[in-house]
């Protein structure tokens, strides 16, 4: 893989990973304005509906961000014990199937978002806002996820680590267990 391609993939990640971080951010100011207009009796029209949608739109957009570092939880167990040619077929394997049920997850999802657009859905809350703008953070935060999961996939077919179990070893080897289970 070229370096240009993969300063674009890790930028994308990091990308996603600064949605996520703005997502949470937006949370934090929606609910900090609640707080302080309720000093004056005052209610923030739609907070909760903001707020569910950008909790939705930070877990999503931190998916793929959170994949490639190894900070996602992953059952190691068995893969653990499996010698190098083993653990190879299973990553192979493992990869192959998260990257179909993800495919699946951004072919629906941004169906969804579609169906929403075509219709011109408003949200039912306080705020009447189209619903599809926000349901795109699934498709789009699935879609990088699965960018994640085929570059990873690519990089086992190579023979490489993948980043996810090079950064958990590294981690590892620094003494820090704080991610394992």
């Amino acid at each position: 893989m070229s370096a240009l391609l993969r300063r674009a993939l890790d930028g994308l990640y990091l990308l996603s990973a600064g949605l996520a971080a703005l997502s949470l951010f937006g949370i934090f100011f929606v609910m900090m304005a609640q707080v302080f207009l309720r000093q004056g009796n005052i209610q923030l029209p739609g907070a909760d509906d903001f707020t569910a949608y950008l909790c939705v739109a930070t877990t999503f957009f931190a998916l793929a961000y959170t994949f490639k570092r190894g900070e996602l939880i992953r059952v190691g167990l068995f893969i653990d014990k499996a010698g190098a040619g083993l653990r190879r077929v299973i990553e192979l394997a493992v990869l192959t199937l998260a990257a179909a049920l993800v495919g699946y997850i951004v072919y629906w999802t941004f169906s969804d978002a579609m169906f929403s657009r075509e219709i011109e859905e408003v949200a039912q809350g306080s705020v009447p806002f189209l619903i599809w703008i926000p349901k795109l953070a699934i498709p789009l935060g699935s879609g990088i996820l699965l960018i994640a999961i085929l570059d990873e996939l690519l990089v086992v077919l190579r023979g490489q680590k993948p980043s996810y179990v090079r950064a958990a070893e590294e981690r590892a080897a620094r003494g820090d267990f704080s991610a394992e289970m």
